[in-house]
């Protein structure tokens, strides 16, 4: 929930142009704060200015850091903390965009999609509201084509796009069991074949396409002449290009520079895994901290070193092993003796301080993203839309709730 006093309605109009402004200051100013990952670094550039903090947070337990993750902003802990948690709730928060009684769905509609997915597709699918109801829906890097079989009513077309050839084949045996005349083609939408298939009729639908993915789309659509359109982005550091290339006149003139680390930000708030899952993630994450420990000590180069994640089933050989190959995967000199129970720990120890470190970061995650989303939001009103940007369900069903709605009339 948005704190007091916060503005939480939904962006439209010269809102969208004042919040990124606000955003991009606030990201500008404080970008020593959050674009060093502690992953990366045994000592942050930022605590030397707030050594208190810094303690504070180096002293809490993972569990502590697990269960603040998901809010940092309710933390009580050391300034600039608060202060800075108060200002990310209040440039963060946008409202939810209202929701309309959709048709029922038709009999077993949602079987073979799983629970959670359903669910996004519904709360996706009250969200649309246009001032044309749809002719022709355009299910833009479809799947299967659950959402666009979702939305199909009566008298409309269905086209849904999807570059794997299997969930191509799956979809169109789904739409005919359904009944259902819908046509599933199978493209890459990066190519530039995907030019010809949109058109001023359709409705261009996208609920988590990827970085470059949904950026073609609001490319694509505007230039076809697509009157309207809707747009859950996802993944926003997916792309091809070294470093974010914003799509908006505003957003080339900000001087706020995205590598795709700063990029993958706002997709580390997660929603809760299961036990084993998560013990899984924890122990690789701790082995390759304390790798990093070591292969410094191995090289005599206090910085870190990129390894690739290993097979799960790495977390069953004994820690000496995981140790061993990532070193011959990297090319190091021989290891020689080790205490390894005392390095495993310290690894455990790094993981429970990188969490809590990362809380600060945590501050910055859905004001980047809300940053991330206004700048397509401005792409479209500069291509003559009229926009609405909110979000389309709560974040425990996917943190990844961003909808932009664009039309023109």
């Amino acid at each position: 929930m948005p704190a007091k006093g916060v503005d939480s309605r939904v962006l439209t109009g010269e809102d969208l142009l004042a919040r990124f402004m606000a955003l991009d200051a606030f990201l500008i100013e404080h970008q020593a704060l959050w674009k060093p990952r502690p992953f990366t670094h045994l000592q942050l550039p930022w605590e030397a200015s707030y050594p208190e903090l810094a303690l504070w947070l180096r002293g809490r337990s993972l569990e502590e850091a697990e269960n603040s993750h998901n809010q940092p902003s309710l933390l009580d802990a050391p300034e600039p903390f608060a202060s800075l948690a108060a200002l990310s709730l209040e440039l963060g928060s946008v409202g939810e965009l209202p929701a309309h009684a959709l048709e029922s769905a038709g009999h077993r509609l949602n079987v073979d999609v799983p629970g959670r997915k359903w669910q996004q597709i519904e709360a996706f699918a009250s969200r649309l509201s246009f001032a044309v109801p749809s002719r022709h829906w355009l299910d833009w890097c479809s799947g299967k084509g659950h959402l666009g079989r979702r939305l199909l009513q009566p008298g409309q077309l269905l086209t849904c796009l999807e570059h794997d050839p299997a969930l191509v084949l799956s979809g169109q045996v789904l739409s005919q069991r359904h009944q259902l005349h819908a046509l599933h083609v199978e493209q890459d939408v990066l190519a530039p074949g995907a030019a010809s298939l949109l058109n001023a009729d359709h409705t261009p639908v996208a609920l988590h396409a990827c970085g470059d993915l949904h950026v073609r789309l609001i490319q694509l659509a505007s230039a076809a002449g697509c009157k309207q359109m809707a747009v859950a982005p996802c993944c926003y550091n997916r792309i091809s290009l070294p470093a974010y290339q914003p799509v908006s006149a505003v957003g080339l003139r900000s001087d706020l520079q995205l590598s795709l680390d700063d990029l993958s930000l706002p997709m580390s708030e997660t929603v809760t895994a299961g036990a084993r899952v998560r013990r899984q993630r924890d122990t690789s994450m701790a082995r390759r901290l304390a790798f990093d420990l070591l292969q410094r000590q191995l090289r005599g180069v206090d910085e870190y070193l990129p390894t690739p994640s290993l097979p799960s089933a790495w977390l069953d050989r004994s820690f000496a092993d995981y140790c061993h190959h990532l070193a011959a995967l990297k090319e190091l000199s021989t290891i020689g003796s080790q205490d390894w129970p005392a390095l495993e720990a310290a690894g455990w120890q790094r993981l429970a301080e990188v969490r809590n470190l990362e809380l600060l970061r945590g501050l910055f995650r859905r004001p980047l993203e809300l940053w991330l989303n206004l700048d397509r939001a401005l792409f479209l009103t500069e291509q003559g839309y009229t926009v609405r940007l909110g979000t389309f369900c709560e974040t425990p069903l996917t943190p990844r709730n961003f909808l932009l709605l664009a039309e023109r009339t």
